[in-house]
């Protein structure tokens, strides 16, 4: 009726390394650790040094910058959409 292997008899088994999903259990944490060795050995490589010696000046010269005449209709606009409507001043236009 069925050729299967009786209830009784155990199924007979192959070694460990011949079933793929043992492969993709090991894989997962072999990657792992491949990889953070190889981030490990970047970073000790090539350390990261100090983008500037006078970041804090420069800093404050792109704050000079930004504040420039350029950009004077840019924080015009975006001061009036944060203030209330009675406490705008009206713009001064130079004669020309």
């Amino acid at each position: 009726m069925n050729d299967a292997l009786p209830m009784n008899e155990p199924a007979t088994s192959g070694p460990w390394w011949r079933y793929p999903l043992v492969w993709l259990v090991i894989a997962g944490p072999a990657v792992v650790v491949l990889v953070s060795i190889a981030t490990v050995w970047l970073a000790l490589r090539t350390p990261e040094v100090l983008v500037s010696e006078d970041y804090y000046r420069e800093g404050i010269e792109i704050n000079r910058t930004l504040a420039d005449k350029k950009l004077m209709p840019a924080q015009a606009g975006r001061n009036h959409a944060a203030t209330p409507e009675g406490d705008v001043p009206v713009p001064k236009r130079g004669a020309q």
